[in-house]
């Protein structure tokens, strides 16, 4: 029986501390993705997920039995955006948001053996990030606004960066069994250097 790896504590991606704010160089990942929009509370978003651990669980029996490699499947992550930003920060309005559900795929496992799978509406896809800031966030999803407005309007400023592609959020947590304040969340937001001249 192949060692199960666990991908949450080897890669250095998934390091964040809470009240603290890192810059990080983040590789280029694959990922099985799934698109949506609107409120996360919805039948939608809950079918989006449901969609995606299946599929996530056979790539890691296939990868154990065909590839004599064992892993846990790594947790939930999302994409978000939305045309006015301050639908995240200040106005919280869900129904504005724009999101990709993920889910991480070892970069042992081929894209053969996921290209076997019926993907329906998910696709395999690299996700390429680069220069990142990213902390940890203890609590309900719906208090992550104060965080966010920090690391929006002062730490990523203060370092001489602009942000860059859309906030990326990785669920540590199951939210079916951990309470909302319990829910270890990290949030992470693409950077690049603000060039003077």
């Amino acid at each position: 029986m192949p060692d199960k790896v666990d991908l949450k504590r080897t890669l250095d991606s998934y390091r964040a501390v809470r009240g603290s704010f890192r810059i990080l160089d983040v590789p280029d990942q694959r990922y099985l993705m799934i698109d949506g929009h609107g409120d996360p509370n919805t039948g939608v978003f809950t079918a989006a997920v449901e969609r995606l651990y299946p599929l996530a669980y056979s790539l890691k029996f296939a990868s154990r039995r065909e590839l004599d490699r064992d892993y846990v499947v790594p947790p939930l992550e999302g994409l978000w955006w939305a045309d006015d930003h301050t639908s995240f920060t200040t106005a919280r309005d869900k129904t504005q948001w724009s999101w990709t559900l993920m889910i991480l795929i070892p970069e042992w496992v081929p894209a053969a053996l996921v290209n076997g799978l019926d993907l329906g509406p998910v696709r395999l896809e690299t996700l390429s990030e680069g220069r990142c800031v990213q902390t940890l966030h203890v609590g309900a999803f719906d208090d992550e606004a104060p965080v966010l407005e920090r690391m929006h309007t002062e730490f990523i400023p203060q370092q001489g960066l602009r942000m860059t592609g859309r906030h990326h959020e990785i669920y540590l947590s199951d939210a079916r069994r951990v309470a909302p304040e319990k829910r270890r969340t990290i949030l992470r937001q693409p950077v690049e250097t603000i060039v003077t001249i």
